[in-house]
């Protein structure tokens, strides 16, 4: 009776374990050596890869033909966005594409890993255009840019790691060819997380007004919201900024939607008379909208300007 106990224990931890991530084991390899110094097959020397890691005997002639990852809508991964543990660190995965850029050192994992179970369950191809991130919803799909080179992909993030050396990203052998990066091992990236309509000029679109106004709302829940009487038409918005560039205007409107929480969902972010503008809305009437502004100022360090569309 004892044994068959033990047995339906063991059972039960090896289905749990089954459904957490992350699934590929959490490696202590540093950032890989250039192809040319490391034999394949020899022990780990300071800062190469691990012993058995590496680009793997039959390379395929064609790795520059590979196309890119294709952006597209995908359902969330069941087990693979919940918050795990790696090496006594807890780490909360995004649930939401689309919204996060980050700058640091990417390097890449070979034949070791090739053939494995990544932690979408999936299996692991070192010559597909995937990449492993300890954060990113899986799956999405993220613009790799070596920062260097001006080099850029698109991968599929299907993956959890890498987790030692501060390193932000390991992407796939072909993903690092194609990048410039195989033979350095690693190299500063540029990581943006873009999704299946990332080439529209709107980033963010408005969604239908639900709530209160935020001057009747922020004394009740301490956030604004914006007015329950704008309708999909209405031209009323706030002004946040206004950028030269793409790029910093989707940084601003990044940190405007971590400041505002779930009312920075009605953030939109479009170009007009040569500026990529970043605005709140709609709002009801101009009256609402310069009311917003007001208790918008105290809680942001600026007031919103006023801007019909």
């Amino acid at each position: 009776m004892n044994r068959q106990i033990a047995i339906l224990a063991l059972a039960t931890l090896a289905l749990t374990a089954c459904g957490s991530a992350p699934q590929r084991p959490v490696e202590t390899r540093g950032t890989p050596a250039p192809v040319e110094d490391h034999v394949v097959g020899s022990p780990v020397a300071p800062g190469g890869y691990l012993a058995g890691d590496g680009p793997g005997a039959d390379v395929p002639a064609n790795l520059e033909d590979i196309p890119d990852a294709v952006p597209r809508n995908e359902p969330l991964h069941r087990y693979a966005n919940r918050p795990y543990v790696a090496l006594g660190k807890t780490y909360k995965p995004l649930t939401t594409a689309g919204y996060f850029k980050e700058r640091g050192i990417a390097s890449w994992y070979g034949k070791k890993f090739h053939g494995q179970h990544t932690s979408s369950g999936e299996i692991y191809d070192m010559y597909a255009m995937t990449a492993a991130h300890p954060t990113l919803p899986i799956p999405s799909y993220a613009r790799i840019t070596n920062v260097a080179t001006k080099k850029s992909v698109v991968v599929r993030v299907n993956d959890r790691g890498p987790f030692l050396h501060e390193r932000v990203m390991d992407l796939s052998y072909t993903a690092a060819h194609k990048l410039g990066i195989v033979g350095n091992g690693s190299s500063e990236v540029e990581i943006e997380s873009v999704t299946a309509n990332s080439g529209t000029k709107i980033i963010a679109k408005a969604e239908p007004v639900k709530s209160r106004s935020l001057v009747t709302a922020e004394v009740a829940t301490g956030s604004p919201a914006t007015s329950a009487g704008a309708t999909a038409d209405s031209k009323i918005y706030l002004q946040l900024g206004a950028f030269k560039s793409q790029e910093a205007a989707d940084s601003f409107a990044a940190k405007m939607r971590a400041e505002l929480g779930d009312d920075g969902k009605q953030l939109s972010v479009f170009v007009k008379d040569g500026l990529t503008r970043v605005h709140l809305g709609p709002f009801a009437s101009q009256n609402e909208a310069r009311g917003n502004a007001d208790s918008l100022k105290e809680r942001l360090g600026f007031k919103p300007m006023l801007n019909l569309h």
